[in-house]
Order: C-alpha cells, then sequence, then structure tokens
C-alpha cells in the first residue's frame, strides 16, 4: 500500500486530500482482508472484493454507509492498488479487473444567475466605499473578482503569488490539480480591483508579516487560507442577500461553476472552457454544457407559442 501510495504521490502528482482519501480506503480494505485472514494482495480473490465494496454500502457498527460517491472512490483505490500489484510482480493476477464500481449519480454544478454575480461584487465593493476596515475590504473585493473573473479553485487563488499575475498582459499563472499550470487571462473589472488592492492595501498587509509572496494576505500578514478566504465569501454572500446554508448555500466552486456556466452561455467553446479551467479531460468541462441545455430548454418552454400541447 506505501508504494502505491508513492507511486501516486511521484508519478501521478495527486492532491494531498485526495491522497489522504485513498490511503483511508486501502487501510480499510486491507483492515477488511485481514478479518478474512488473508494476508497476500495474492490470494485476494473476486469475491472478496465485491464483499468489502458491498460492505461499505451498507455499513456496520463502526461506519456509516458510503454514499456512492465514496463508495466509488473506495473501488478506484483499490482496483488501483491490485493493478499497481500486478505491474509490480507482487501478484500473478488482477482480481479486480472485473468489479464494476457504483456510479454515482451526476450532480449538476450550480450556477448563480448573472444579476447574482454582479449584486454579490458590488456589495463587496460598497464595503469598500465605506471605509469598512478598508486595506481588508480592498483584498475581499479584489479575492472575489478574481475567483469570478479567472474560474480559479479556491486552492488555485490562495496559492497564487505576486508574481504570477501579470497585470501589463492580463494574464495570471495558476497552478492546479496534478501539478498543472495554465496561463489564465484577467478581465478588466478584476484587474482594477487587483491592482487597487496590490497599492493601496497589500504592502500595509505584508508589512505586519514576514514576507510572503502570496498575492492574496490575511490581517497578520500572512498567506489567506481557504478557511479564510471561505469566509470572506459567506460575509459577502450574507450581505448581499444570497443562500449560505443548504443545498443552495454559495461557495467558492459556486463562482467557478458560475464562470464556465456564463463563458458557455455567452458561446464560448467547450474546448476553450475546458483550458481555462484546468481540467485535463473535456469530459469533465462538458457537465456545463447539460446546464446550459436545460437552461436553453427553459427559454423555449417559456417563449414558443407551441411548447407546451
Amino acid at each position: 500500500m506505501r508504494g502505491y501510495l508513492d507511486h501516486l504521490t511521484v508519478e501521478r502528482g495527486l492532491a494531498a486530500n485526495t491522497l489522504a482519501s485513498y490511503r483511508r480506503d486501502l487501510e480499510r480494505y486491507l483492515a477488511s482482508l485481514a478479518a478474512a485472514g488473508v494476508s497476500d494482495l495474492a490470494a485476494v480473490s473476486t469475491g472478496e472484493i465485491e464483499g468489502h465494496l458491498a460492505r461499505l454500502r451498507a455499513g456496520d457498527e463502526d461506519h456509516p454507509p458510503l454514499a456512492a460517491s465514496s463508495a466509488a472512490r473506495a473501488a478506484s483505490a483499490v482496483r488501483g492498488l491490485h493493478r499497481f500489484a500486478l505491474r509490480e510482480g507482487l501478484a500473478g493476477a488482477d482480481p479486480s479487473r472485473d468489479v464494476r464500481p457504483p456510479v454515482p449519480p451526476r450532480r449538476l454544478p450550480r450556477a448563480l444567475p448573472v444579476d447574482d454575480v454582479v449584486r454579490l461584487l458590488e456589495t463587496a465593493a460598497a464595503v469598500q466605499a465605506a471605509g469598512d476596515a478598508a486595506p481588508l475590504a480592498l483584498r475581499d473585493r479584489a479575492l472575489l473578482e478574481f475567483l469570478y473573473g479567472t474560474g480559479a479553485r479556491i486552492s488555485e487563488a490562495v496559492g497564487a503569488a505576486v508574481d504570477d499575475l501579470d497585470v501589463d498582459d492580463g494574464v495570471v499563472l495558476l497552478r492546479g490539480k496534478g501539478g498543472r499550470s495554465r496561463l489564465v487571462p484577467i478581465g478588466g473589472y478584476a484587474l482594477r480591483a487587483l491592482s487597487a488592492y496590490r497599492v493601496r492595501a497589500r504592502p500595509g498587509l505584508a508589512a505586519a508579516g514576514r514576507g510572503t509572496p502570496a498575492l492574496f494576505l490575511n490581517a497578520r500578514g500572512g498567506g489567506l487560507t481557504r478557511q479564510g478566504a471561505w469566509t470572506i465569501l459567506r460575509r459577502a454572500a450574507q450581505r448581499a442577500g444570497l443562500p449560505v446554508d443548504g443545498p443552495h448555500a454559495v461557495s467558492p466552486h459556486t463562482l467557478r461553476h458560475s464562470y464556465a456556466t456564463h463563458l458557455l452561455d455567452g458561446g464560448a467553446d467547450v474546448r476553450v472552457v475546458q483550458e481555462l479551467l484546468g481540467h485535463a479531460s473535456v469530459t469533465t468541462t462538458q457537465v456545463y454544457t447539460l446546464v446550459t441545455v436545460d437552461r436553453l430548454r427553459e427559454v423555449y418552454a417559456t417563449a414558443h407559442p407551441r411548447a407546451r400541447g
């Protein structure tokens, strides 16, 4: 298991959170095998793997039932371990080859209407104009404009450095999943907010810290964390009258979903949106086309005189 996780870290470049999830999944799998008296991967049968995955869905006294998405991830971890064992000569066959993981239900990403995004950003601008903790208000608006203006993941935003931003060319270098980097254009609104923050707010915040290169800083001069960025968005959403709890709560990823959906609604090619989002496969991006098709159906149903029989 350690060898497989090292392989995923070094050769596949999986994110730390994904690796932690795989480690938990595999530790539970090996414990299940040990309870069945199996101590060698070469001795594992297809039935034992299927039994383990069925127990994950059913749950037990120590674990609640896993959702289809979590069970699918666990199945992927188990199958990857057996493929690795076969490739490394630790087993003569792959008993997981014919095991099919549960297919999680496809959940469509939720995007905010353009008017709601504008209200969110204008709320941040209004707080800034009111002089409410001016440096932090400038930072908050710059962060929100950055998230919506680039479609960055929250980890990419808080991981961006000052030198990653090229104001003259209007682009920023984002470091995404799997060590992949990409250049993304930034719109005029975001550039103006970033310029105001860098000139009028960041130097004062940086003076309280130890010279971090991070673009977005906290009140102590250190790099802004994911949790800090989430708090900023939640506060702005509350001021704008948008939901911050429940299934429709606004999150940093909501702005990313909105970015992609609004680009496609505006006529952008799905392959271009794939590059902008940093998706390794266009299949991941195509889920947004389903959202726009739903919107087209709504418009058709309300606008066409013979849409409803």
